[in-house]
Formats: structure tokens, sequence, C-alpha cells
């Protein structure tokens, strides 16, 4: 995650909700309208009160107020946010030094072969780095976690890829983006709020980079979120 200056990422339109439809049938391509069997609508009125686990308040961008908190449910923690995009990782032709000016060749998590992950192919989702603010580990929340996304809409299930700068939250890779309907390029992309994203406790994809494994596990907690909450 980079320290992007206020305003570089703009909102973009919202693709029209798609019939339901399990992970399954998809294979490991993130691109679609809505994934799983749970609204959005359905997470979105878990949201409305926020039980603050950090000890303060986050920046979306470097130059912005810190006016995000890290709530608490039973199960899961969230926060309510822009979206950054992050480019990092495998270099490619989406996601390289060219095309963004922040671009670092590696992430926090990386593959079962060891590689960096690849941001313009898996949806993940960048947290904030330990901190007096908040250290996500101690709140069950690690690499390969579960991260539901909803923008508008739209449920995109992710995983935990990478850490960022430690008063800053709000990003998430190229594929995450680009798959909720949001302008993906890393430079002038990504949405300046509206976007959601609830992490699920002690959860873990395996292996990282199965994007398949993220959506089928997702959709099972989150109907245990909804269960629950």
């Amino acid at each position: 995650m980079r320290l992007r200056p206020l305003g570089l990422a703009t909102a973009a339109g919202t693709v029209i909700l798609c019939a339901t439809t399990l992970a399954a049938a998809y294979g490991d391509s993130p691109r679609r309208a809505r994934e799983g069997t749970v609204a959005a609508a359905d997470l979105l009125a878990k949201l409305t009160s926020c039980e603050r686990l950090s000890d303060g308040l986050y920046r979306t961008d470097a130059e912005s107020a810190a006016t995000v908190p890290v709530c608490g449910l039973k199960g899961a923690v969230f926060w309510k946010a822009d979206l950054d995009v992050d480019c990092d990782g495998q270099r490619t032709a989406n996601c390289n030094q060219d095309r963004d000016p922040w671009y670092q060749d590696d992430t926090a998590y990386h593959q079962s072969d060891g590689k960096p992950l690849r941001a313009d192919t898996l949806p993940y989702v960048v947290v904030p780095g330990k901190s007096d603010l908040w250290d996500h580990t101690a709140a069950g929340i690690g690499g390969g976690g579960v991260v539901a996304v909803i923008h508008g809409d739209q449920v995109e299930y992710a995983v935990v890829g990478d850490t960022g700068p430690k008063e800053i939250i709000g990003e998430a890779s190229y594929a995450t983006a680009e798959a909720l309907g949001i302008d993906p390029d890393p430079a002038t992309g990504g949405a300046e709020s509206g976007v959601a994203y609830i992490l699920f406790k002690d959860s873990r994809v395996s292996p990282i980079e199965s994007h398949s494994a993220a959506v089928a596990l997702g959709d099972r907690l989150a109907r245990q979120f909804l269960a629950e909450n």
C-alpha cells in the first residue's frame, strides 16, 4: 500500500447485479457482477452501528482527516472507506512501474509457490500495518483471511493479501476493483467512498491464490455472519 495523495482515486459506475451463482461455476476468474448467495443489502444491514475496536481513527489517504474506525461484530471486523487500487506484486502488463507511480514488486503474503501475489487477477485487500491504533493479527485477521468487499449492490470475495501504512485504510487490488465495476487504473482509478470491507476472523484460504476457494469459504462465512449478528 502506498501513501496515495488525496483525490487521485475517483468513483466509477457499478455493474448491474447478475443472477446469484456459487464460486465453483466460475473457476478462478474474479470478473463478475456478484458472487455467492448473500446479497449486499443483507450484509450492509449488519453494519449500521460500530463497536469500535481500533484505539483511534484511520485516514483514507495521506492528506485526508482521520475518520474511519475499525469496528467489531461476532466473527468479523469491518470498516467503511474508499478503495485505492493496489497494483503491487507480480509485474504484469496492467501492474508495473510505468502504469503505477507507487508500484512495488512484492506483497506481504505470497502464493503457494513463493511468488508475490498478482494484483490484476487475484482479488485481495490491504490491511493497515500493526500499530497502536489496531493490530489486525491480534483480532484474528491474517494473510489469506477472507474478506467480503461490498460496493453498491455487489459483493466480491477477496483475501487479505498485503499490509500498508499504519494510519491509512481502504485499499484493494486491481482485480477487486475491476470485479466491482470500479475503475482499476492504479494511478487515476478507485472509488472515493462507499466501499465496505468485512473481514472474517480466523479464516484462511489455501492456497491463497485460489479465488474460487475464497468465494466458497466467503459465502459460507457470510451466511454464518448473518445468522449470528
